[in-house]
């Protein structure tokens, strides 16, 4: 069993990564609960500059917010200062004691390159150790992730522990196939299932072949967000029916979709990765250990490639003028 607290004093530090959409925060949330990484401070690093899943994770002594660059290149400084903080945090003797530091890094960030922004730093080096990289990866779109997002296959690559979510629904030999795939591009990490964050049998059979991967690219279009302001009014159904619509016709162009809207039923959280929308969450009070949440609604923030903002806020005027 690893001990809590290190004997020469370092903090562990946690990389969880995973594409946009493979169900981190769900995971995270349900190992915050169990207490399976003892006391920590959690950092959520947001690729758009509205951090969201701070409001979802409030099971740590500590949540931090770095939105508006991946930690692994944009925001890499804003990452070490956080780091140096909470460093100065522990040394401090009002300080709480802490055993690590969990990363949830954005669905956009090699776990690679932050590994080595604390190995090369002189100061993060001695004060802490990359105990784990885990990454998610969802068993309904991973194989198209990785048949057409270097990233995804990075990802991967970098991962001790790779955690396939989503399995529950998804068709078995689809399962097997991703599974057996991912043990040829790491073969030496652990993989586990996962459903809601809870433990799952990963199925297994011997005669399903893995996928064949195309060679890709290092470099393509990057996916970039785009913030909409749906606070004019246009009513639930035809918020609803607007997003739809747009992932319709634009679901292989926007991967990703994360929304707060004002309803009759409170605060709820919109969730889409490509076509597939989940059903609308109520989302919590904000978590009194976060330093970075705000009470902002009524706002969607797309991640995608070729989207153009002028056509999508036209788009939404629209629908709000016909009201």
């Amino acid at each position: 069993m690893t001990e809590v607290y290190r004997r020469d004093g370092r903090l562990r530090l946690t990389i969880i990564g995973g594409f946009l959409g493979s169900g981190k925060s769900t995971w995270l949330r349900h190992q915050l609960h169990e207490r399976s990484f003892g006391p920590v401070c959690l950092l959520v690093n947001e690729a758009a500059e509205t951090s969201i899943d701070d409001l979802l994770l409030g099971g740590a002594e500590q949540v931090k917010v770095l939105a508006g660059g991946c930690a692994c290149c944009e925001g890499r400084n804003a990452l070490v200062a956080a780091l140096l903080r909470i460093c100065e945090k522990q040394d401090s003797t009002d300080g709480q004691r802490l055993s690590g530091v969990l990363l949830e890094t954005s669905g956009l960030a090699d776990p690679t390159a932050i590994a080595k922004t604390l190995l090369t730093d002189p100061v993060l080096t001695r004060r802490f150790v990359v105990d784990e990289v885990i990454v998610l990866m969802d068993a309904i779109n991973g194989p198209l992730q990785l048949a057409q997002e270097y990233l995804g296959r990075r990802q991967i690559e970098a991962a001790e522990r790779i955690i396939v979510t989503k399995i529950h629904g998804t068709p078995t030999d689809q399962v097997v196939r991703l599974v057996k795939t991912l043990r040829i591009l790491n073969p030496a990490a652990e993989i586990e299932g996962a459903e809601l964050g809870v433990p799952w049998q990963l199925p297994s059979d011997a005669a399903v072949r893995p996928y064949e991967l195309p060679a890709l690219p290092a470099f393509s279009e990057p996916i970039q967000s785009y913030r909409l302001d749906v606070s004019r009014e246009a009513g639930w159904t035809g918020l609803s029916v607007w997003l739809s619509a747009l992932l319709a016709a634009r679901g292989d162009q926007i991967v990703r979709v994360k929304g707060v809207v004002e309803s009759p039923a409170g605060r709820l959280l919109l969730q889409s990765v490509h076509r597939a929308v989940q059903p609308p969450e109520i989302l919590p009070a904000v978590p009194a250990n976060s330093d970075g949440a705000k009470l902002e609604s009524n706002f969607i923030v797309l991640l995608g490639r070729g989207i153009d903002e002028k056509t999508l806020n036209r788009s939404w005027s629209k629908l709000v003028e016909a009201k």
